[in-house]
């Protein structure tokens, strides 16, 4: 779930007091300063600590315009000026950066990195978020940039399968319609996602993106045939899948958001992501509970996502530990130094 400002308040501890929520993200609104935002994360884990599973505390922090982090640390360059070095051993620096930077603040998961092929110049969405245009250079680079977040403990979570690179609407606003059959898919989209599964990838994001020639009825977030037969089956893919922000346009616009998360844990998603407004949040949870006591969700399937959920927090030894307050000056001292090192990441 997300946070409306920049403290918790009645809302965020009723959903972790009485809906027992599995994790938070912070966006920008909800980072004014470090101090603050320490504050924040630890108030987060301090609400938490009568509940025995500790929280997912994720953010988006890809570098470039997606970043999330406060202004006393050096900006991190986007993942399209990384691309254009094409240097496996700078996206690894990359990733480990990012997640020291997380790890800091006592962060544990980063919805990064961007596996989205920018192959629409009219892409409204991905652009410089991408690696490249290039299926090698964004597999390439991608899966070093997971790797190095997953080597400084941050949970990485690829996004935004199966593609988000040819659309030319964003998701934010309305439903993205690409006309790609699979064939098309397992040669481009989904190629670096099925190298970054090869490679031990923890969690997958998925888009709200309508592919008609796949399933004409349902976006890929709450598409089963997408989730598991696709993701799950034919890519051997057993991590934890969570969905992109629901209150996004493209769902909101279009469904009802809590019959649409009843449909994407059905179809196989494992977390539901709700970023804004407490009452969608509370409609969703709502929605959730009223879907299990029916048997509308089995039980079978409620528990092969819980147990997918507490295996990864396990793995990475999730906490409800506070942190001190992080030191800009020893991060920004790396980034500087990739900048001395490679000065065309500035330009």
């Amino acid at each position: 779930a997300g946070i409306d400002g920049y403290e918790i308040d009645a809302g965020t501890e009723e959903l972790v007091e009485k809906y027992h929520v599995g994790g938070f993200i912070l966006l920008k609104k909800n980072v004014r300063d470090t101090k603050q935002m320490h504050s924040l994360i630890n108030s987060l884990k301090e609400n938490n600590k009568a509940n025995k599973i500790p929280l997912f505390l994720a953010i988006d922090e890809e570098g470039g315009k997606i970043s999330r982090m406060p202004e006393e640390f050096t900006r991190i360059p986007a993942s399209k000026k990384i691309g254009d070095q094409n240097n496996s051993e700078l996206s690894y620096q990359i990733g480990t950066i990012l997640g020291e930077e997380l790890k800091a603040f006592g962060l544990n998961m980063d919805f990064a990195p961007v596996l989205d092929i920018n192959s629409n110049p009219q892409n409204p969405v991905i652009g410089d978020r991408a690696f490249g245009d290039h299926t090698d250079i964004v597999t390439k680079l991608g899966i070093e940039t997971m790797k190095g977040l997953q080597d400084q403990n941050i949970i990485s979570v690829v996004k935004h399968f199966p593609g988000h690179g040819d659309t030319s609407v964003d998701s934010h606003v309305s439903l993205p319609t690409v006309n790609h059959d699979l064939e098309r898919l397992e040669s481009f989209e989904l190629l670096p996602f099925s190298e970054a599964i090869k490679n031990k990838a923890d969690a997958v994001m998925i888009a709200h993106i309508l592919l008609p020639k796949i399933d004409r009825d349902h976006p890929s977030t709450f598409s089963k045939i997408m989730i598991t037969d696709i993701l799950r089956e034919k890519m051997n893919f057993d991590g934890v899948v969570i969905t992109d922000d629901m209150t996004m346009g493209a769902v909101t616009n279009n469904y009802d958001i809590g019959a649409a998360a009843v449909q994407s844990i059905n179809a196989g998603s494992d977390i539901i992501l709700v970023c804004h407004d407490y009452e969608k949040e509370k409609a969703v949870i709502q929605a959730l509970l009223d879907a299990a006591n029916s048997g509308t969700i089995t039980q079978e399937r409620i528990e092969q996502s819980v147990y997918r959920v507490l295996s990864l927090k396990k793995k990475y030894a999730v906490s409800d530990t506070a942190v001190a307050v992080p030191n800009p000056e020893s991060i920004n001292k790396k980034i500087e130094a990739l900048y001395q090192e490679y000065p065309s990441l500035k330009e």
